[in-house]
């Protein structure tokens, strides 16, 4: 990897992991929203869900304008554009109605992968995209600092300051994309008009092939990266903090397992790493329905699902960079990544009417295995003849 290429796979990284951070900025403070404004489960569920909308139906422009203006140029944009409803929302902590508008917007923050993605593929060869989009990936952890920090920095220096400092970095992160990040060699701008790209990328089987796998595996990790500090709190009884902290944990983990995953497609091939996913979720879904008891069962459970869902959102990346051409690849990706945000969006409202109507989650995590089994046999069918492109 020639010192271009890892200059921009690191400085894209750290742009993804603060902008993840931002998407993620509601949801451990969901508590004490909840707390504050007296929300039913519900309306908690629907305020953790809405930044997930816009990050997830937003992908599929902003990953075609990519393929237009480069990865450059998009991701400094989406870095200045989230800045605005990032500082609002430090001043709306008291209106629910404002906190689901502002927080509506915040999804822009979101769409970042879909530039991402097409901007490392195009700055390595076919058989180390596993590996860059992989480690471009790992910038989900943002989550995990957001579940870790941001109650932390709540509490010590109040709502308005901790959005502050986040829309400042995202101000300084932008204008250093600008500064030190280059396009790929060899690129250039698709001129066709967006209608006929997203018309054509949605003819390609390999499109709905990976919306589906990354409707489970990303949509999988983003639901339970948001809504676990919540679940955590209802079904166990942890305060905000110690919710928080555990859910960090299992986004960190998640956030290891991409890059594996990712690593792990360029050996075997990327399918079989999807298969391991969906069958390990399956598994795990099915021990969640008995309520394990903490610490360390209930804990191991969840650190395995983290790396099961890990292993998936590596393993469907490297799948799309095998499958379509590096000029689709931007068009592709937000629509693959569109389909794993609402993948995340509904999960939590479902989770939300499930312990309102039965007081446990039981029923939403017998839901869960029941979508990983079904993914998992349609891998091992569809992929089944799949070659395995391997490392030189």
């Amino acid at each position: 990897m020639n010192s271009g290429a890892r200059t921009n796979l690191v400085l894209a990284t750290a742009a993804f992991t603060l902008m993840f951070w931002a998407w993620n900025l509601i949801a451990p403070l969901a508590p004490e929203y909840a707390q504050r404004l007296d929300l039913s489960p519900t309306q908690t569920s629907l305020l953790i869900a809405f930044p997930v909308l816009i990050g997830a139906v937003g992908r599929i422009p902003v990953g075609a304008l990519t393929d237009r203006y480069g990865g450059r140029a998009m991701m400094a944009a989406v870095s200045f554009v989230s800045v605005v409803p990032v500082l609002l929302l430090g001043f709306v902590g008291n209106s629910f109605p404002l906190l689901l508008v502002l927080g509506f917007f915040l999804g822009i923050a979101g769409t970042s992968f879909a530039v991402g993605v097409p901007f490392v593929s195009r700055w390595h060869g076919p058989e180390r995209r596993g590996f860059a989009t992989g480690v471009f990936g790992a910038g989900m952890g943002g989550t995990a600092l957001s579940a870790f920090f941001t109650p932390y920095l709540a509490g010590a220096l109040g709502l308005v300051w901790t959005h502050v400092l986040m829309a400042l970095a995202l101000v300084l992160m932008g204008v250093l994309v600008l500064v030190v990040c280059r396009n790929p060699p060899g690129w250039e701008p698709t001129t066709d008009p967006l209608t006929p790209r997203l018309r054509g990328a949605l003819g390609l089987r390999a499109t709905w092939q990976n919306i589906l796998l990354y409707a489970v595996a990303f949509g999988g990790f983003v639901a339970f990266a948001t809504y676990l500090p919540t679940l955590l709190h209802n079904a166990y009884g942890f305060a905000q903090t110690e919710a928080g902290l555990r859910a960090a944990g299992f986004a960190l983990v998640a956030v290891v397992a991409r890059p594996a995953g990712g690593i792990l497609s360029d050996k075997i091939g990327p399918a079989r790493v999807c298969l391991v996913s969906f069958v390990g979720t399956t598994l795990m879904a099915v021990a969640l329905v008995f309520q394990p008891p903490t610490e360390l069962p209930a804990g191991t459970v969840f650190v395995l699902m983290a790396t099961f869902l890990g292993l998936g959102t590596g393993g469907v990346f490297a799948l799309v960079a095998q499958l379509v051409e590096p000029a689709r690849v931007g068009t592709v990706t937000g629509l693959v990544g569109a389909a794993g945000g609402l993948g995340g969006y509904f999960p939590p409202l479902v989770m939300g009417v499930v312990f309102q109507a039965s007081g446990a989650y039981t029923l939403g995590f017998v839901l869960l295995a029941a979508v990983a089994l079904g993914t998992a046999l349609y891998t091992a069918v569809a992929f089944r003849d799949r070659p395995v492109v391997r490392t030189t």
